[in-house]
């Protein structure tokens, strides 16, 4: 590694499960003096990598970004956006609705790895999400609408933890695509049409509430593997270009201005709704 990242700008993690890839490939990073950005759903290896190299990203004068895809990054963009001026709220809401999901191998491998208890934000705190995950109804725009979700947190917890000043933060998914993940001949995504997207729709809902108001943004668009491409992309570019005069490691709605980064995926990959 030592050899390949010589002289690189950037370097982009895609190797699952990041709980075994994530430390070795930042030590080679920082070793390397070169920015490091990684698409992580795993909690632990988000956690880890504040937890163990946030002040030596610092020292070395470059930026560590971990999470920065589907899950993780863009729950933590919609949450910042539309937060937006609310110095503190009362509860943050996430809500992911998939008309399908067929896993890569990559996806089976992790699930098959990371086997640790799931926490969100309750009470000010990191806390183990209960056993059995609270269930409920949850009210999509359309073409979802009213589903049946289930409580499963991401990267995004911890990653919106770090700067969102939310006593509750908590995620949910709909029931269906649990299915296919769940079944083991559930086969791969393979290309819909020459964007080399898969058919798979999503629809990304977060409400932000203080008091008795809420805000709401939503993204919707296709292949949630897809979508983590332009978003990690986007941020290897802001800060190898400079855009970002900061060291150390950071979420990406602490690092961005969250309204400007959606901006820039739309429309050719997202859609993003903020009211």
């Amino acid at each position: 590694m030592d050899r390949a990242f010589a002289g690189a700008a950037a370097i982009i993690n895609c190797a699952g499960p990041f709980l075994d890839t994530a430390p070795a490939v930042l030590e080679a990073a920082l070793r390397a003096r070169v920015h490091y950005f990684d698409v992580t759903a795993e909690q632990g290896a988000a956690a880890d990598v504040f937890q163990r190299f946030s002040s030596r990203a610092l020292e070395a004068g470059v930026v560590v970004i971990p999470a920065m895809g589907f899950y993780g990054g863009l729950g933590d963009l919609l949450a910042t956006a539309a937060k937006a001026d609310w110095m503190d709220v009362d509860e943050i809401q996430i809500a992911v609705a998939l008309d399908s999901w067929l896993p890569t191998r990559g996806t089976r491998l992790t699930g098959q790895r990371n086997t640790a208890r799931r926490l969100v934000v309750a009470n000010n705190r990191l806390e183990p999400l209960d056993d059995p995950p609270p269930t409920r109804k949850w009210d999509f725009p359309a073409p979802f609408g009213s589903q049946s979700v289930v409580a499963l947190p991401f990267s995004e917890i911890i990653t919106m933890s770090r700067h969102l000043r939310s006593p509750e933060i908590h995620a949910y998914m709909n029931l269906e695509p649990l299915k296919d993940i769940r079944n083991p001949e559930t086969p791969p995504p393979t290309p819909a049409d020459e964007s080399g997207r898969s058919a798979q729709t999503f629809l990304f809902d977060v409400a932000v509430r203080r008091g008795n108001q809420q805000r709401r943004a939503i993204a919707r668009g296709r292949d949630i593997y897809a979508i983590t491409a332009p978003m990690v992309v986007e941020a290897a570019i802001r800060v190898a270009g400079g855009l970002q005069e900061k060291a150390g490691a950071f979420a990406a709605g602490e690092i961005f201005n969250a309204r400007d980064f959606l901006d820039s995926l739309c429309p050719d990959h997202l859609q993003v709704e903020i009211s």
